[in-house]
């Protein structure tokens, strides 16, 4: 457990009560995404409150998918049944997303078609699209395109569905079905875990709309850091052999890539 460092807020140092209960929690969200994990009686204590109160507001956060309880404290990290919330995820690794978006980007070329998945390893590489057009870019990530949005030479398409707000992006069977109706060059995806020659991931709703943007591409590329390497998910995505190339950070362990090496997987590491 990751355990919170640091001195005490404003929101903590006047018991957490400017804004009451809603400000409170907005406290211990930003708090918890920062920290990992953390339990409840260090946060009790840090925002001078009960341990029932600490429980009512963590309940309300794991209600809207924003933290994860577990005995005795609470945690924005993912499990192997759990994906972790997309405000953690963006402010992870982030070194490590942007090398390898660095070398995904030489991929492509102006006049092409790209897909791009709701992950935030993906969303590094978006930031970087303005400079190659004119492109076509699909996406169901909402902050993606939010930041393509009127960029010039970019034709932007987005694939709507129901908004899941755990990920900021539309998923269900509305974006299989917008995603099976097209066909793109190059497609981009992360996933939560890979090992023993699969992608793996949490959760199946993810997982189906992952597999149809593979399946509308005619090339694939899988984007990783190395936390995800020599891990495994609940559901199995893909076969490792669905990618034409693998790209991960150079922090990968000697073992992760060892793996790679004995499924015969084409992959390249990218320096941070």
């Amino acid at each position: 457990m990751t355990r919170a460092t640091g001195g005490t807020t404003g929101a903590a140092s006047s018991g957490g009560a400017a804004g009451g209960p809603a400000g409170r929690q907005d406290a211990i969200s930003e708090f918890v995404l920062s920290a990992g994990s953390v339990t409840a009686a260090e946060l009790a204590e840090r925002y001078k409150v009960s341990l029932m109160t600490i429980h009512r507001d963590l309940d309300e956060l794991e209600r809207r998918g924003v933290v994860r309880k577990f005995r005795g404290g609470v945690t924005a990290q993912p499990s192997g049944v759990f994906e972790s919330n997309v405000a953690y995820r963006r402010k992870s690794m982030l070194a490590e997303k942007n090398a390898v978006a660095d070398r995904a980007l030489a991929l492509i070329e102006p006049g092409m078609a790209v897909m791009l998945d709701d992950s935030t390893t993906v969303l590094a590489l978006a930031r970087r699209l303005p400079g190659i057009t004119p492109l076509t870019v699909v996406t169901n990530f909402l902050e993606g395109l939010n930041l393509l949005a009127g960029a010039p030479g970019i034709r932007l398409m987005a694939v709507g569905g129901d908004h899941d707000p755990l990920h900021d992006s539309f998923l269900g069977v509305a974006c299989v079905e917008a995603v099976e109706s097209l066909s793109v060059d190059l497609c981009f995806v992360s996933t939560s875990a890979v090992s023993g020659g699969y992608a793996y991931h949490q959760e199946q709703h993810i997982v189906s709309v992952k597999r149809a943007m593979i399946a509308a591409a005619a090339r694939n590329v899988l984007l990783l850091d190395n936390t995800k390497l020599g891990r495994a998910a609940l559901h199995r995505l893909a076969p490792l052999s669905a990618f034409e190339r693998v790209i991960v950070d150079s922090g990968a362990s000697a073992d992760s890539l060892r793996d790679l090496d004995e499924h015969k997987v084409n992959y390249e590491v990218a320096s941070a």
